[in-house]
């Protein structure tokens, strides 16, 4: 029998912590009413989570083990969307719009049914980037401390090791999530004063500071970041979008340090090269077929294939509009996420790499079946368990697609809607394809039932989808 009284303890400082939060919209704007939904929001959550803490305290030091480990990331995201939407509900938004709402901004997907988003007041604004701020923070330290022992995808690569005794070790998991923290917050904090300084008004630096590092792409305005006509602020978006999405543990060893982490990572140095090929591509597409002149077309391919890439999901344009040679790429590069140990979403670039070299060796052993062929990745010897791992995870993560994309159809939605509505939901992307859910699209005239199915959606890609199957498996719970 599973304890589960620490899961609860643990669950209950996180709830705990999202009451908290909602006291900074409070202070964000005290003129408009709406302060009063934030203030009920914030005691009904601070008082659940502040009873779970006390009625569940226990002596000595908590351990978690791998059962309790996955019970706290699975609730912990579905209970943040939840406490998290009672703001929206004040507004007199559905339950079920509130949820979609919230489970997107928690995830970083950055989909969304709220339209009108120009006049709405500041304090709703800045909860929807705060969602997706702390989303951002839990992902991280999910992708860096739980994901890498839950040996995910491939994710036992970037396993942080550490000896001596446990107090030893819980002191540098500390030091870690601490820097980690101050890695974030000190981006974040980057990003607001660069924004502010080429022309955004304070606040919607601090918004959109906050929703590019969290890779999210929440943005006060209904044209997102075509909102801002100032080129100088797409670059800068561009720049932060990709130092979230390279690990953040790479921060930290260079804190630590190794001053060349980052530029010697195989990781980063195939995902900031990929970007750089598929953006003058698609530039010189561009120019020759949609007669755009040169730093435009630069600046537009740049940015959008970017924030497809990063699953950031901000738009300066509507890419659907550029032709079908432009809807494929993108439909393509949204299968492409970032680097592991970062806040975007997706397959993840290291799972590509993994799968090319397997690829190149089998078809080596091919033509030379006794030849010895020794895995290599970023200078070390691949274990054994790795390649299996990733294509594992690629078979099912292409097969929850095929699923929810059946279900999405089976309740009314055309192909090209269902289909791409699955991808960017699983793998956290934002924008689909189509006049429904495209870049100029919104998620809001889909029915209830397909937003429940997509809110689903949104939290099996952001938790890499295996965490919720192993959570559904039941020889699990008995091991």
């Amino acid at each position: 029998m599973i304890s589960l009284r620490i899961v609860f303890h643990i669950l209950g400082w996180v709830i705990a912590w999202v009451g908290v939060m909602m006291f900074v919209p409070i202070a964000a704007d005290m003129h408009h009413l709406d302060w009063e939904i934030f203030g009920r929001g914030s005691a009904i959550t601070a008082f659940v989570g502040i009873s779970m803490i006390l009625t569940t305290r226990q002596s000595g030091t908590p351990k978690l083990n791998y059962q309790q480990a996955y019970l706290v990331v699975v609730l912990g995201w579905i209970l943040v969307a939840l406490f998290g939407a009672i703001p929206f509900l004040e507004m007199g938004i559905s339950f079920s719009d509130s949820v979609f709402e919230t489970m997107s901004g928690i995830t970083t997907t950055g989909s969304t049914v709220l339209t009108g988003l120009d006049q709405m007041p500041p304090n709703i604004l800045l909860w929807r980037a705060i969602l997706q701020w702390i989303g951002g923070i839990g992902i991280i330290a999910i992708a860096v401390l739980i994901l890498p022992f839950l040996r995910v995808g491939g994710m036992q690569l970037f396993k942080i090791e550490s000896s001596g005794s446990p107090e030893d070790k819980a002191a540098s998991v500390m030091k870690t999530l601490f820097l980690l923290g101050a890695a974030y917050i000190g981006l974040t904090a980057t990003c607001a004063l660069l924004f502010d300084l080429f022309g955004m008004s304070a606040f919607d630096a601090i918004t959109h500071a906050m929703t590019t590092l969290s890779t999210g792409g929440y943005s006060s305005y209904d044209a997102s970041f075509g909102h801002f006509k100032d080129l100088r602020l797409h670059w800068i978006a561009i720049l932060f979008m990709i130092l979230a999405a390279v690990p953040f543990f790479l921060y930290v060893r260079m804190f630590l340090g190794d001053r060349r982490a980052l530029f010697r990572d195989a990781q980063v140095r195939g995902f900031v090269g990929f970007l750089v090929v598929a953006s003058l591509g698609m530039t010189y597409w561009l120019m020759t077929q949609r007669d755009v002149e040169l730093f435009r077309a630069l600046t537009l391919t740049a940015f959008n294939i970017t924030s497809v890439v990063t699953t950031t999901g901000f738009v300066s344009d509507d890419y659907t509009a550029w032709g079908p040679g432009a809807v494929g790429m993108f439909l393509v590069l949204s299968f492409i996420g970032g680097c592991s140990g970062s806040t975007s979403g997706a397959i993840k670039i290291y799972r590509f790499q993994i799968l090319f070299i397997f690829v190149r060796s089998h078809i080596k052993r091919l033509f030379s079946p006794n030849r010895v062929l020794p895995l290599k990745y970023n200078g070390r010897l691949l274990p054994n368990d790795v390649p299996l791992s990733v294509l594992a995870f690629l078979v099912v993560f292409v097969a929850t697609i095929a699923l929810f994309t059946v279900v999405l159809t089976l309740l009314g939605l055309d192909l090209v809607t269902a289909y791409s509505a699955s991808v960017t939901a699983i793998t956290n992307v934002g924008p689909g394809l189509g006049t429904i859910v495209g870049p100029a699209g919104n998620f809001q005239v889909l029915p209830d039932a397909a937003k429940w199915a997509l809110i689903f959606a949104m939290l099996a890609g952001r938790l890499e989808v295996l965490v919720l199957l192993v959570a559904l498996e039941p020889d699990f719970w008995r091991a």
